[in-house]
């Protein structure tokens, strides 16, 4: 495995974590350690996405390096195009499913602006990204008729159910009650 370490980290809010031990990965050609008290928010996807790709899973150690690498990238101290191929490198040794691994590459590299691409990378990732709009849209057009479609349900069902309580209510026999007996005594 190339991180030789676990992921150890420290909630401060709902969307920010701290390392809070250093995270070491052990590449090809380097290593790299991303440091105790690193901020991280996992994978920075966004809102309108996360029903496909969510914030946490197997990729989690693997976003957590790209964002120290952005980091050192945005300090001048590390290149965005290699830290974006670290990234995709990263999630297929942790066994990240190839489609998803190529779409979060994708909006990696769209975040970074294509910093340091060349012409064949910007035409990868701009075909990667057209002929993945389309599936996006679908799925989220598909979520939103589901959701429609259970709101439709669950109102024929409250509406069969009113209807069953109103037509088919009885009224109560009127119950009568036998009439006390009332003495008198004569004083």
């Amino acid at each position: 495995m190339p991180f030789v370490t676990d992921l150890v980290v420290r909630e401060l809010d709902v969307n920010r974590w701290r390392v809070e031990e250093d995270l070491v990965y052990e590449g090809k050609r380097e290593s790299l350690t991303v440091p105790t008290g690193t901020p991280t928010d996992f994978a920075s996807v966004p809102a309108l996405l996360r029903w496909f790709i969510p914030k946490y899973g197997r990729y989690n150690k693997s976003a957590v390096l790209h964002d120290h690498l952005c980091v050192e990238s945005a300090a001048g101290r590390f290149s965005r195009a290699d830290a974006d191929g670290i990234f995709r490198r990263s999630m297929r040794e942790v066994g990240v499913g190839y489609l998803r691994r190529r779409l979060m590459w994708v909006g990696v590299r769209w975040g970074g602006k294509l910093a340091g691409s060349d012409a064949g990378e910007a035409a990868l990732v701009i075909g990667i990204s057209i002929l993945a709009f389309p599936f996006a849209l679908l799925g989220l057009v598909a979520a939103q008729l589901l959701v429609l479609a259970y709101q439709l349900v669950e109102l024929v069902v409250y509406v069969v159910r009113w209807l069953f309580k109103t037509l088919l209510r009885r009224e109560a026999p009127q119950e009568t009650a036998p009439k006390p007996t009332v003495y008198y005594k004569a004083a």
